[in-house]
């Protein structure tokens, strides 16, 4: 499969993708632990920006909920593993399991009774904010009071239960986030991919054509679902705690979403791009309030609205379609 992608990919764009992976393997030699976090940030959210994208961008459905399987994969790994000893390698199925129920129901409360647009939108949102309410009053997840995952030197070095340092997460998250890169460069290029960008585009137009429009949404919203709950997976085990109002909260969607939107929806390179812009950003501007003695909460957030105003003020389709024509790489491509 990525030998038939690498094929039939421009090689101007085969070059740009060879040589950011390797200059990503080799760049720890010269990072210090923080700056290893902030990348390990910046892969998580290019790796949930392209599991959103797949949604929004391939088949045109707009979830501002997307924080509800992130919170089912962290939660369902991480009680099974605190309460049975149960390795996240195992439960990452049974919480890829339940989001995609959980996306299954979302899909066909949706699309059986036509809620399109803006009100499928707040469908997502609706049942985001019920698992957060839930999960908030659940005991055997800890509640409001949250759920604390063990962590000891001795199983720092335990890999099969994603225990170690910021090098190893550092690793993971980077083979995450390239493995959804050429996932969806896969999906992208095959009749499903197809079939989805033929309903973003005019779902009539592509039922007469004999398209199963419900089929292929369903599919959008089950892939989508079961590739960002294995997100949550790894952002449980990388934090070690959880709190619904945190993992739940509509602000996690909205910071998931908007790395895909500022690099260019649709596109395989935008998540990536936007990832690679705003998480840094994000957190310089952290740093500088801290060292400023500012108590502002929110300024993260304004600054992220700020770069979304001028993102669509100059470039609408976002940074990555601007840019790749600057690449000369093909349009249809990347």
């Amino acid at each position: 499969m990525i030998a038939r992608l690498l094929r039939s990919a421009p090689p101007r764009a085969v070059a740009l993708l060879a040589g950011l992976f390797f200059a990503l393997l080799l760049a720890p030699l010269a990072l210090d632990r923080y700056l290893l976090s902030v990348f390990v940030l910046v892969f998580w959210f290019a790796y949930v920006g392209q599991a959103w994208n797949v949604m929004m961008g391939f088949a045109g459905l707009l979830s501002l909920g997307h924080a509800l399987y992130v919170g089912l994969g962290a939660y369902v790994a991480a009680a099974l593993f605190v309460r049975y000893g149960v390795g996240p390698w195992a439960g990452l199925w049974l919480s890829a399991l339940l989001s995609v129920a959980a996306g299954a129901a979302i899909g066909w409360l949706g699309f059986r009774f036509r809620i399109e647009g803006v009100y499928f939108s707040l469908l997502t949102i609706a049942f985001a904010e019920v698992a957060r309410v839930g999960f908030d009053h659940l005991g055997w997840t800890g509640g409001a009071a949250g759920l604390f995952l063990p962590v000891s030197a001795g199983g720092a070095g335990e890999w099969w239960n994603l225990r170690g340092g910021p090098l190893f997460f550092y690793y993971v998250a980077l083979a995450m986030a390239a493995g959804a890169f050429v996932l969806c460069a896969a999906l992208r290029h095959s009749r499903l991919g197809y079939r989805w960008l033929a309903v973003r585009e005019d779902a009539e137009a592509a039922r007469a054509l004999g398209v199963d429009v419900f089929r292929a949404r369903m599919a959008a919203v089950v892939v989508s679902a079961a590739l960002t709950s294995l997100g949550g997976v790894f952002y449980a085990f990388y934090y070690n705690n959880l709190f619904p109002g945190q993992v739940f909260d509509m602000s996690r969607s909205i910071e998931m979403i908007l790395g895909p939107i500022v690099g260019g929806i649709g596109t395989l390179f935008g998540p990536v791009l936007g990832a690679f812009i705003l998480t840094p950003l994000g957190e310089i501007l952290i740093a500088a309030t801290n060292a400023l003695g500012l108590n502002a909460p929110g300024t993260k957030a304004v600054f992220y609205g700020v770069c979304l105003m001028i993102i669509v003020i100059l470039a609408p389709n976002g940074l990555w379609p601007a840019l790749k024509k600057r690449l000369g790489i093909p349009e249809a491509d990347a």
